[in-house]
């Protein structure tokens, strides 16, 4: 059979859809076991998509910014302005990742590319890993750097504190502590309740 558009778009499409059921039945079942290296070879599928996406979002090149977080002060960012994370259950000295499979897909690891530009971040601080599923990722401090799919828009920090485990990451790598209020607690306003949003 001679190969025609046609053809190749089929092949396309047909491995596109096994790659999409294959990713479907071995998603996980709400699972929380982040940071638990895979326990058999069929959970490597989602990570596989994760490692895809981190892989598409190096194309886009590497910026790290120092930014100001209201609630827990300098943080960094992506050149979109998303928060960058680090996870406790990574170590820093000798730097490694214990995020991977479903975790990677909820906290997806900054992928990391030769130059990496910073801004209001020490150069000397930046540098990379090889993960586990062979892709580069980024580290700060020595701790691996990830981003939080539950921050929908730049400037969030949803991640903040998640399992006691996920914190946003200070320009020296640290972890980000919520700021406190320097005012005396009369100062607050009354008749209303601050839920800390």
């Amino acid at each position: 059979m001679p190969v025609t558009v046609r053809n190749r778009r089929l092949l396309a499409v047909s491995g596109l859809a096994a790659l999409l059921l294959t990713a479907t039945a071995c998603s996980s079942s709400g699972d929380q076991g982040y940071g638990k290296p895979a326990a058999a070879p069929a959970a490597a599928a989602p990570a596989s998509a994760a490692a895809g996406a981190a892989a598409g979002a190096a194309t886009e090149g590497t910026k790290l910014l120092a930014a100001t977080s209201a609630g827990l002060g300098p943080i960094v960012t992506d050149a979109a302005g998303r928060t960058l994370y680090r996870f406790d259950k990574d170590t820093a000295k000798p730097s490694a990742s214990m995020c991977t499979d479903a975790c990677a897909a909820k906290w997806p690891p900054v992928p990391a590319q030769d130059k990496v530009d910073v801004t209001g971040v020490d150069s000397a601080l930046v540098g990379s890993i090889i993960r586990p599923d062979g892709t580069k990722q980024l580290t700060l401090g020595g701790w691996p750097l990830y981003r939080y799919a539950g921050d929908s828009s730049p400037g969030q920090t949803n991640g903040q504190g998640v399992g006691g485990t996920w914190f946003a990451s200070t320009p020296a790598g640290k972890k980000a502590q919520a700021q406190t209020q320097s005012a005396p607690a009369q100062s607050q306003p009354t008749g209303g309740t601050s839920y800390g949003y």
